[in-house]
């Protein structure tokens, strides 16, 4: 096993998600980052989809047999010793993961060891003192010894939302030209401010579906994206849809920093 000895900040277990739920009201959750988290396993010869460790820093674990870690900070695998404590360094993105080779032998619930922030399915969110056991040894080659990550990209791509038509003639050209601030973050969508929408149509929006990079408008002007626990339905009109390679891009920016949009 290995054991919480600080969570630091939004940390919990995270995978791949659970997927083909939404009809009962389960978003598919998973990894806010999944490239990246992916990305991590690999450094350590795990499946694409192994449980692990999803934090926003001041993560502190400690180690109860030697393991083979891998963190979206170092990028490299390594060791760490029978009772040795890790502290997750500060790295330029907001979203990191620490994969440990075997995995997360944690309780699944609808087939994924994630946890829902919203729903409050899979794990609670990690506490200090927590142990977590560690899966068996996948019997693969750690073929990646290092995998640099290059600087974090400020522009990500969008499409035309269902509803963009309850937006003013010249919506894109507004939000293509707009530097948008990140206000908040969470596992559920991130707040954007930077430019106000003008509506073509004021009538109320029965509660329709949602996905993940869909951006929202709600009627104070700034906009959502959601992210992995994001709600299934949503009553404000979706005006984009982030493209799916280019959500991250946004999660990842710290409260404060500034993005960009422009169309697919």
């Amino acid at each position: 096993m290995i054991t919480v000895v600080a969570p630091g900040w939004a940390t919990t277990v995270q995978d791949l998600g659970r997927p083909g739920y939404a009809h009962l009201g389960v978003s598919p959750s998973g990894m806010v980052d999944p490239a990246l988290g992916t990305l991590v396993n690999r450094l350590v010869g795990n499946p694409d989809g192994a449980a692990l460790i999803e934090t926003c820093g001041g993560l502190v674990v400690r180690a109860d047999r030697p393991v083979l870690v891998a963190t979206s900070v170092e990028a490299a695998p390594f060791t760490v010793a029978a009772g040795d404590t890790y502290r997750l360094p500060a790295g330029e993105r907001l979203w990191h993961y620490v994969a440990v080779r075997g995995g997360l032998a944690v309780e699944p619930v609808l087939g994924s060891a994630a946890t829902d922030t919203m729903a409050g399915l899979g794990p609670a969110p990690l506490a200090a003192g927590e142990w977590l056991p560690i899966g068996d040894d996948p019997g693969t080659e750690v073929t990646l010894d290092v995998a640099p990550l290059g600087p974090l990209a400020d522009v990500a791509r969008f499409t035309v939302g269902a509803r963009a038509d309850w937006f003013a003639p010249g919506w894109t050209e507004r939000l293509r030209e707009a530097v948008l601030t990140v206000d908040d973050v969470s596992r559920v969508g991130v707040r954007l401010s930077g430019v106000v929408l003008e509506r073509a149509r004021h009538a109320e929006l029965p509660s329709e579906g949602l996905v993940r990079g869909a951006v929202q408008a709600p009627p104070g002007g700034e906009l959502v994206m959601m992210l992995a626990d994001h709600p299934t339905t949503g009553g404000y009109p979706v005006v984009a849809v982030v493209h799916p390679d280019d959500v991250a891009i946004i999660a990842q920016h710290r409260p404060g920093t500034t993005v960009r949009l422009r169309p697919a």
